[in-house]
């Protein structure tokens, strides 16, 4: 038991370094760091979208370099083509044999920025690489590093010349994060740190300490009334009338996956790790519930028509359900010593 306790406190300092030294070039976005942190623990992929200039690429481009990690940026426009992310087979004249080229999805942290710019089908090539880890070029199959994150931007203030994301691409981001303006105070720090002399990041922690920390967050405790709430929140979202909002079914025409659920579930389970925790609380899955649903909801045209908006209907979802008391300190540490 003191093994572990001291194996806790060595992964929790681990994960404040980490953090101190993204937070040095990286002013404000509280939450937003939170959530990519949560995303790499639980190895999930995010979907971010804010104006341009908030500190995106700056953020997964420091992080990759405080691990060891290697970063790729995929800047995706109108005329890019599937064989420009995942790579393909290109044939050598000297030796007249086909080799294959990988593409820049071959990496650790993976920008996909302004990601609907891009058709469906170039889109819908990151679906086999981020559900299985794996890319499939001419028949061969090419495992992509591990570990893996996916972070994708979109720009909210343009439509001219963007696609959306098909709903299965979509469903494949574990979390999409708004992100807003900085306030006053700290676009001071922000001009100030960049206009000045540029601050050098720290490797605190490498990819294998990475892959142990995630394994590590796989063994926190989630009790099963957490389980079963996660549970309840998705499933209302597909029939909303059997927990008394039947007035909803109008404005949703489509619910959200079962993904969405074991998505709750990881994600809080790496929240709670982040916040010390070796078990999970209710509020650690109720923080996580707008950000893990809201791309997941397909609203009618009523729902539009009515000014609605999916993190409203969520609200009126988690309002409705009531959360699980919470579990007790000793039967969760007991539980999960079992």
């Amino acid at each position: 038991m003191e093994d572990k306790a001291t194996q806790g406190l060595d992964t929790a300092s681990l994960m404040e370094k980490v953090l101190y030294e993204v937070k040095r070039v990286v002013v404000g976005q509280d939450h937003f760091l939170e959530r990519v942190m949560v995303a790499i623990l639980a190895q999930g992929h995010l979907l971010v979208e804010g104006v341009p200039g908030l500190a995106k690429t700056l953020t997964v481009n420091t992080l990759a370099r405080t691990v060891r990690g290697s970063f790729k940026r995929i800047q995706f426009t109108p005329d890019l083509l599937p064989a420009d992310l995942i790579g393909t087979r290109m044939y050598n004249q000297k030796s007249g044999e086909f080799s294959t080229v990988l593409g820049p999805v071959f990496t650790n942290l993976l920008l996909a920025d302004e990601i609907n710019r891009a058709p469906a089908k170039v889109q819908s090539a990151l679906l086999e690489v981020m559900q299985e880890r794996q890319v499939t070029i001419a028949g061969e199959t090419h495992k992509v590093p591990s570990p893996f994150l996916v972070m994708a931007t979109q720009n909210p203030i343009e439509t001219e010349g963007t696609y959306p994301l098909p709903e299965a691409q979509v469903d494949r981001f574990m979390m999409k994060v708004l992100i807003d303006y900085p306030s006053e105070e700290e676009e001071f720090v922000i001009a100030s740190r960049v206009t000045g002399v540029a601050t050098q990041v720290a490797a605190v922690a490498s990819i294998e300490q990475l892959r142990d920390i995630q394994a590590e967050c796989r063994r926190v405790y989630v009790d099963p009334g957490i389980m079963q709430y996660a549970v309840k929140v998705v499933s209302a979202t597909r029939r909303p009338d059997r927990y008394g909002l039947g007035d909803m079914a109008r404005y949703m025409t489509f619910g959200a996956s079962p993904r969405a659920t074991i998505n709750l579930i990881e994600g809080s389970r790496a929240l709670a790790f982040l916040r010390g925790r070796s078990y999970v609380l209710p509020e650690d899955l109720i923080d996580l519930v707008p950000d893990v649903l809201r791309h997941r909801l397909v609203l009618s045209y009523e729902a539009l028509s009515d000014g609605l908006t999916a993190d409203q209907l969520i609200m009126r979802i988690l309002k409705a359900i009531p959360a699980p008391d919470r579990p007790l300190d000793t039967h969760v540490r007991v539980e999960a010593t079992a």
